[in-house]
């Protein structure tokens, strides 16, 4: 039992980063389908697919690495946990790196970037930093 899935998603693909794997297998969840499609929408890893043939659904995280086979995801960072949430309003919402990392807010009208969630004035919970 793992008590915080999404913490679980952002360390496995960090550690295969670091070692420089080309996919990484994660358990699958709406969330963290969510998750991947907005990873993959802001360029940050190349692909992602889910795979229900077994008991358990899973998703297929292709990275993303650039010519010197460097990782594109320079590292990845949980802000709100289950044992303390945080919320912001879309005033207030941070810029990771000045504008050049994506901070991942669950809105009302489901996941989106800081950036989306400013232009449609929108606040929420901030899930993690990738930078």
């Amino acid at each position: 039992m793992n008590t915080d899935p999404i913490a679980d998603m952002l360390t496995r693909i960090r550690n295969a980063n670091m070692v420089s794997h080309e996919t990484v297998e994660i358990p699958a969840s709406k969330l963290k389908v969510e998750l991947a499609k907005l990873l993959k929408s802001e360029g940050y890893i190349t692909d992602y697919a889910v795979d229900n043939s077994g008991k358990f659904g899973k998703i297929v995280v292709t990275l993303k690495y650039d010519e010197k086979r460097k990782p594109v995801i320079t590292n990845l960072q949980r802000v709100s946990t289950p044992g303390l949430k945080t919320y912001s309003k879309s005033k207030n919402l941070p810029k990771v790196l000045g504008g050049m990392g994506v901070a991942v807010i669950s809105t009302s009208k489901g996941l989106m970037s800081d950036r989306k969630a400013r232009k449609e004035n929108l606040g929420g919970e901030i899930l993690c930093y990738v930078w």
